[in-house]
């Protein structure tokens, strides 16, 4: 089995009486690539800051590399954070920034810095503080990507990113993943563009985990049935549903599995149309609420 390089058990971390992070227990394996997916305050960023010692738990328990993260330095130096609004020091310019970063990062490859700095056409020289959104959004991709870190988180930081430029930071990513294997953690609300990266998904709700399953068994996982209300609705009464739309006489739902080819038949039969659901779908309509509550029995349960 390949071994975790980091997990919690019952972790806990509470803001006044809001539970950012509920009882979550949840592994990250060696040289993966995850999506920790969910809709903004889920509790995504409160985790990976949990999990690189930059907040400390109220319960529970962290390991990364079988030990805390907090205050240890063998264990930091093998991890890296790339936050949605990554901070530097006043005064700094990106050159400053990749001059200081093999101070903290062990796997540290300046040359690899120097070709992405190439690829994004990143000026060296200006203030970090008169880049624009995008270039900053370049800096943070930069220290992820040649950090090398055993252990790489990525908070969206390339959401000021171009699509063009985007594109460039996954080639580069897969690219150097497949010549040096490490485990890499993207939150994204950008799902489609990545769903074909991942190989695993781990999906959080209110602060608790709602799917942790690889993404090839998710993939496929879910279909939509669309047609006639009373044809849909009659069709899909033996099925658990997680999502269900409605216009006039029409109606889709999702169905919460995959269809067998007798049940295909049937649905053609009635004149209904199948289709499958994509990841992003998927995420939208589990942690959706146009179904029920979140403890609705409706929902999936974490795998």
């Amino acid at each position: 089995m390949t071994a975790a390089v980091a997990r919690t058990r019952g972790l806990v971390k509470r803001y006044g009486k809001l539970a950012a992070i509920d009882g979550v227990d949840v592994e990250f394996a060696e040289n993966r690539i995850y999506g920790l997916l969910g809709r903004n305050g889920a509790g995504k960023t409160t985790l990976m800051q949990l999990l690189t010692g930059q907040i400390f738990a109220d319960g529970g328990s962290v390991e990364v590399f079988g030990r805390s993260p907090v205050e240890r330095g063998d264990v930091l130096r093998r991890l890296c954070f790339i936050a949605e609004s990554q901070r530097y020091p006043e005064g700094f310019t990106p050159a400053h920034v990749f001059s200081v970063a093999p101070w903290y990062f062990e796997n540290w490859d300046a040359d690899f810095a120097s070709r992405l700095i190439a690829d994004f056409a990143l000026p060296l020289r200006r203030p970090i503080k008169k880049l624009s959104r995008g270039q900053l959004s370049v800096v943070g991709v930069v220290v992820g990507l040649a950090s090398r870190a055993d252990l790489t988180f990525f908070d969206e930081p390339y959401l000021g990113l171009d699509a063009v430029a985007r594109q460039i930071f996954y080639d580069r990513l897969l690219t150097d993943y497949a010549e040096h294997p490490r485990t890499v953690v993207l939150s994204t609300h950008l799902i489609d563009e990545v769903a074909g990266m991942l190989e695993h998904v781990v999906l959080i709700d209110r602060g608790r985990i709602l799917l942790d399953q690889d993404a090839d068994e998710l993939r496929g996982s879910a279909t939509a049935v669309a047609g006639p209300a009373a044809a849909v609705d009659a069709f899909a009464a033996d099925y658990t549903i997680i999502g269900r739309e409605r216009l006039g006489g029409l109606a889709s739902v999702t169905i919460d599995g995959r269809l067998d080819a007798a049940a295909r038949a049937r649905a053609a039969h009635s004149g209904l149309e199948l289709a499958p659901v994509s990841l992003q779908q998927l995420v939208v309509h589990l942690t959706g609420d146009d179904l029920a509550n979140p403890d609705a029995p409706n929902r999936r349960e974490a795998a």
